[in-house]
């Protein structure tokens, strides 16, 4: 599929679900087999009461009877096979899918989106339809028409009746569904809502636990889900009503055909055998349709689902592979660099430019909301500027595959997380553990001593169900990783934000082994330890470079200025710099 410019749209979802077509065309085929083979019960009643009753053979009932009981064993054979070959779908489906939408939710919290995981609450929906019963009813019902015909030609009335029956229910489905489709969506829209809440309250269980928020948080949650349960229980009520009533038309239908044909027996019209034959096949025609009414709800919530998968990757395409590039050095350049977060109307960062060399460590310093933070999710790739570019050895940061640029770069953000797992693999950044690349980034850390003091040493869980750390220790582990593999740009935002006095100087002693193995280097922080090991000074005020240059020259020009009494020259100035500010960031 193409888009007018000629572009190819087909998503991982189209390309996953194509490639199930085969399957499908086997679903279709055991579809045939189990709907052919239904057929034996029909006509065993059928032989029975038009032959055996009448000859009364006992031989001919011991044969019809081994016959459709091997029948019906191959039908029950050739159903699970279907349903292992439902299930065999989903599995692959969620395999192959997974870790498309993983990677999606990952870029989209990126961008500002906070639906977290629910593409992946998506997929499992529909896998969920997939490998149950419920798909069934696709491949079964185009069979009805056959049941139909069938009935017809055992007599014309018989045919009627069940035309006229199949029709009835066949409009109570489709009122089903317009009636619960709105109230359903609502539904489904208002879980995802809750669900977000509920997990945000968790993720900050301690701010929560601490500062008596649960109660707050607990009716807020409430609100949200109360909606979401008030359009589950008018769409049950509802699909309760036309279940109920469906239910009574597919039994009183079957009723009534016995009833017509026990008057065309009585007429001489038909033997008795068509009379059951018919209410057995009647049945089987009206079975699909109730089986859909009654999953009705998972039906619709897969459909839902299925389209949010689908806009998901519309709205956000993968990213297209690049040429793979040489190793970097190292060298850094910000040119004329711009940036706005997601979302945000003003830019939080006006026109930098500057350059770092390997070797070299660079101290951002600035008050609070100058755009320290949002520089280094720059440096790292992490955020993409909305002007300018940034290059490291002479290609711009886009130019790289992530998976391919992410082992030459070391992050230390404000919070660093941890994942569920060892201290080991945590160090390794979740990869293929090279135990020597580990203890030799712990020590280039200096946590491998703090590490060793640990329970199991390397191997100690954290995370989930595993050893609770504190901030310092914390942030020494985070450290490491970020050293790991020996990355030639590294950048720690507040690095040591929780450590200790041991612990600066052991911070202080990275910073100085990581520049002589020449790797460059930009530490947010304002503590003397962090600035002491700077080679340069970078001062970011309302998101501009205010000052730029070595760390004595700098810090002689910061004690200038801090020493010089205001003057009504500088006052005007400030206001008139405040001014400007405001006016671009209106424009």
């Amino acid at each position: 599929m193409r888009d007018r410019r000629g572009r190819n749209t087909e998503t991982d979802l189209d390309l996953a679900v194509s490639q199930c077509g085969q399957a499908f065309g086997s679903l279709v085929l055991f579809s045939l087999a189990i709907n052919l083979l239904t057929l034996a019960s029909p006509l065993y009643m059928l032989q029975v009461y038009d032959r055996v009753m009448v000859t009364g053979n006992v031989d001919t009932l011991l044969m019809l009877t081994i016959m459709a009981a091997a029948a019906l064993l191959l039908f029950g054979m050739l159903d699970s096979i279907r349903s292992m070959l439902t299930t065999r779908i989903s599995i692959w489906l969620a395999d192959c899918l997974g870790p498309v939408y993983l990677a999606n939710s990952v870029r989209s919290r990126l961008l500002g989106d906070g639906s977290g995981a629910q593409p992946l609450r998506d997929l499992q929906q529909v896998q969920t339809l997939i490998s149950s019963p419920a798909l069934g009813v696709l491949f079964d019902a185009p069979w009805a028409p056959v049941y139909l015909a069938l009935i017809w030609m055992l007599h014309p009335a018989l045919g009627t009746l069940a035309i006229v029956s199949t029709a009835i229910l066949l409009v109570l489905g489709l009122a089903n569904e317009a009636i619960t489709r709105r109230a359903l969506q609502a539904a489904n829209q208002a879980q995802i809502v809750a669900t977000m809440q509920a997990e945000t309250t968790i993720r900050n269980a301690e701010v929560v636990s601490a500062m008596g928020m649960l109660p707050a948080l607990t009716a807020h949650w409430r609100e949200a889900n109360s909606v979401g349960l008030r359009a589950s229980k008018r769409a049950s009520d509802r699909g309760a009503v036309l279940l109920g009533i469906t239910k009574f038309a597919r039994l009183f239908m079957q009723s009534a055909i016995l009833g017509l044909g026990a008057y065309l027996v009585l007429k001489g019209q038909v033997s008795g055998g068509v009379m059951i034959a018919s209410s057995i096949l009647l049945g089987r025609a009206l079975a699909p349709v109730e089986m859909a009414m009654a999953t009705w709800r998972n039906f619709s919530a897969a459909r839902i689902a299925y389209g949010r998968l689908k806009t998901r990757l519309q709205s956000l395409p993968d990213e297209p592979r690049r040429t793979s590039l040489p190793a970097p050095e190292g060298h850094l350049s910000i040119q004329r660099v711009t940036y706005s977060p997601p979302g945000g109307t003003a830019p939080v960062l006006y026109g930098l430019n500057f350059e770092a060399i390997p070797g070299e460590a660079i101290a951002v310093i600035g008050p609070s909301a100058s755009g320290k933070s949002s520089l280094c999710r720059l440096l790292v790739g992490v955020a993409q500027p909305a002007g300018g570019v940034i290059r490291l050895d002479g290609s711009d940061l886009r130019h790289w595959n992530p998976d391919e640029l992410g082992p030459h770069i070391g992050y230390l953000p404000q919070e660093p997380e941890l994942f569920p797992g060892t201290i080991r693999d945590n160090i390794a950044r979740m990869n293929c553990v090279d135990e020597g690349a580990v203890i030799r980034a712990a020590m280039l850390a200096h946590a491998h001593e703090m590490i060793q003091l640990l329970p199991n040493g390397y191997d100690t869980a954290i995370g989930d169900g595993g050893l609770r750390l504190s901030g310092g220790q914390r942030q020494r582990i985070g450290l490491a990783r970020a050293v790991y593999g020996d990355p030639k740009l590294i950048v720690l935002d507040e690095p040591n934000a929780n450590l200790d006095q041991a612990g600066e100087a052991a911070l202080s002693a990275a910073i100085e082994e990581m520049k002589g193995r020449g790797a460059t280097l930009l530490i947010v922080g304002h503590r003397p330890s962090t600035i002491a090991q700077a080679d340069k000074i970078l001062l970011l005020r309302d998101g501009r470079i205010e000052a730029f240059g070595s760390r004595d020259e700098i810090l002689k020009r910061l004690r200038v200025a801090a020493s010089e009494p205001p003057t009504p020259e500088k006052v005007q100035s400030e206001a008139e710099r405040q001014e400007r500010l405001t006016a671009e960031a209106a424009e």
